[in-house]
């Protein structure tokens, strides 16, 4: 009689072997936000020895860790964009400070001239004729023009003379500026055999007391430059004798070497 056949021994398994690549996967992705946690909160050693165990476990000791940027307790990708802008603005601080030094040195150069001229005028009973100003941009000696030359003429007067000397000995001790000898006068027209308008005559005052001042050798010619500007630059009104009176002089006038940016105006959108 034939046997039967005997029922298999155990049952059919379904194939699970997909579950490894699955496993290996969340523990990679497990680490990967262990590591971003970790690379903003935690300090460098700590992180360098997690990161070894990491790469120890999952590949035999290297891993995606050897090449990871570790950023010190509290400096932060932002914070180190911080420290960049940080720099850069105590940089330009410096140099501001720099730029403010020379300009407070140079000022104080300016003042010690002015107090100079200005002992002169005093000494010399001038002060109604001459006046100093100091600004942003220059030194500027005001002359009368009646302290200088005769009514319509350009001819600087014998007693005037003395007064560009002075001026001149004082300005070799400082040959490192420019200087701009500029003549005005007021808007009454002239015409003469001798100066057709204002310009002519105003720029012809300033050439002759320039001339004057350069009598010393030891000035600089090329840092001189004389202006001529007729009625086109007045100080006073033109509607009064004391307006013209004051319109009508010789400006001498010392360009700093250094002149701080005016604020740029805020643009409108």
């Amino acid at each position: 009689m034939a046997k039967k056949a005997k029922p298999h021994d155990h049952e059919e398994h379904i194939d699970e072997t997909w579950l490894i690549p699955y496993a290996d996967l969340l523990t990679l992705l497990l680490a990967l936000f262990i590591v971003l946690f970790a690379s903003s909160s935690v300090d460098a050693q700590k992180f360098q020895d997690m990161a070894q165990s990491f790469s120890s476990v999952l590949s035999g000791g290297a891993g995606v860790f050897e090449s990871a940027t570790f950023i010190p307790v509290g400096d932060t990708v932002q914070d180190r964009g911080r420290d960049k802008v940080d720099g850069d603005e105590k940089k330009k601080s410096k140099e501001e400070q720099e730029l403010q030094e020379k300009i407070r040195q140079e000022t104080e150069q300016l003042e010690n001239l002015k107090d100079k001229i200005d002992q002169y005028i005093v000494a010399n009973g001038l002060t109604t004729q001459l006046t100093t100003e100091l600004n942003n941009f220059q030194l500027v000696l005001r002359i009368s023009d009646n302290a200088l030359f005769p009514s319509g003429a350009a001819t600087v007067k014998t007693e005037a003379q003395n007064l560009a000397v002075a001026i001149s000995n004082l300005l070799v001790a400082y040959p490192q500026y420019e200087v701009i000898v500029s003549g005005h006068t007021d808007d009454r027209p002239i015409h003469t055999s001798e100066f057709k308008d204002n310009w002519m005559l105003s720029w012809k005052r300033s050439y002759n007391f320039m001339e004057i001042l350069l009598n010393s050798n030891n000035l600089d010619e090329s840092r001189f430059s004389p202006v001529g500007y007729g009625e086109h630059r007045p100080i006073a009104t033109n509607t009064t004798a004391e307006g013209r009176a004051t319109n009508r002089r010789v400006e001498v006038s010392i360009i700093r070497t250094i002149v701080e940016s005016p604020p740029q105006p805020l643009k409108v959108e």
